[in-house]
């Protein structure tokens, strides 16, 4: 009976050994199973980031910083004739047309601030009207679109004739609003047709109006939109759009990087 007391424990030390041994094998076999599905290399470039997400980051291209607006021109060439208010904002004179940047862009992650007179006339397309085209062809429509019925697939935050956004996120006018926005640019064959169509997720003050969504083509007023073949990089485009009921468009605060 004694030699029986003594060994029981030793038989379940013993296994305890053993199974613990057995544990240890297990997580070796297991930590030898996730290396193969460590990735180490390319390592990411680094980018030190604003201190607010207004603000751009290290490897941004900054368009427009209040200063000057010496990174755009007339579209089509020629000095640009917007001006730039004592509060630093880009503000569109009547009849002075398109600004568009001297430098092309292609894919590309964009930071922009707009802003409609306070005090604005005119309803509809005629509030407070611009646009954002992406290559110079693919337009991000900017309007007063606080409390104004028009078209929906006019309105803020729309793709100008393609798609509407998916919620009315509008400040009122007077007030400082924000577009974030990833674009992807298309790809053409060397035929001209189609290998990949651009594509654009947008955030309006801060929420998501577009997500994803495929461009259809090149922006019509008039007619469907339509792809045609262009260089991988082009200018990007403010809108005069006439300068509307009398209310100039602003922008500030615009930088872009490119992908």
């Amino acid at each position: 009976m004694k030699k029986q007391t003594i060994l029981v424990p030793i038989a379940i030390a013993l296994c305890g050994m053993a199974g613990a041994q057995n544990r240890n094998i297990n997580m070796d076999s297991l930590v030898q199973l996730s290396k193969k599905t460590e990735v180490w290399e390319p390592v990411p470039a680094k980018v030190t980031p604003g201190k607010t997400a207004a603000d751009a980051p290290s490897d941004a291209i900054v368009l427009f910083n209040g200063k000057d607006i010496n990174a755009f021109q007339k579209k089509g060439g020629g000095a640009p004739g917007w001006k730039i208010d004592k509060d630093g904002a880009l503000t569109v004179v009547k009849t002075s047309g398109d600004l568009q940047t001297k430098q092309g862009f292609g894919s590309c992650q964009l930071h922009i601030e707009w802003r409609s007179p306070a005090v604005i006339a005119g309803s509809s397309q005629s509030r407070g009207n611009s646009g954002i085209f992406f290559m110079g062809e693919y337009e991000l429509q900017v309007l007063d679109s606080y409390e104004n019925p028009t078209y929906v697939n006019g309105q803020a935050g729309s793709i100008y004739k393609q798609h509407i956004p998916l919620v009315n996120a509008s400040r009122k006018p007077g007030e400082w609003q924000t577009y974030d926005v990833i674009f992807t640019a298309p790809q053409f064959y060397a035929d001209g047709t189609v290998q990949t169509p651009a594509r654009i997720t947008v955030l309006h003050n801060g929420v998501l109006v577009q997500n994803n969504v495929e461009i259809k083509g090149g922006t019509k007023w008039i007619g469907p939109p339509v792809y045609k073949k262009h260089k991988d990089k082009e200018p990007l485009v403010l809108q005069d759009h006439g300068n509307d009921g009398g209310n100039p468009m602003s922008y500030r605060n615009i930088w872009i990087r490119e992908l």
